[in-house]
């Protein structure tokens, strides 16, 4: 699958911006919910860049959710599961904070990982 510059450039961005996040998280830990969220969001955002165009990507992924079917597709399996996580996190109080970030940090690993995988890159 090839990716346009634009997506793989988008998709790089927004990766390093949700590793940036995440280590303002841990260095700020008073603003650290709303930055763990936003790194989150990055790090979707991220994987959309690199399979297409994020918007049409994330509907597709809302639409499977809202109609609660089987999913056989991997890679819509694995985006859907992502986004999941994501609302459940976002719900979860303050006070397991820790945990949050960790899980956080499991998702931004999978992003790194799936926009390594479509634009041939790593970012540290």
């Amino acid at each position: 699958m090839l990716i346009s510059d634009y997506q793989k450039g988008w998709a790089l961005r927004y990766l390093r911006e949700a590793k940036a996040e995440l280590t303002a998280a841990q260095k700020t830990p008073y603003l650290a919910p709303s930055l763990i969220f936003e790194a989150m969001r990055k790090a979707q955002v991220a994987i959309y860049y690199s399979l297409g165009e994020p918007a049409f990507i994330e509907g597709i992924v809302h639409e499977t959710i809202r109609k609660k079917q089987f999913i056989e597709d991997p890679i819509l399996k694995c985006l859907v599961e992502i986004e999941l996580s994501v609302q459940r996190l976002v719900q979860i109080p303050e006070t397991n904070q820790e945990n949050t970030m960790e899980q956080a940090s499991g998702i931004i690993q999978i992003a790194s990982d799936i926009v390594g995988l479509f634009t041939n890159e790593t970012v540290d």
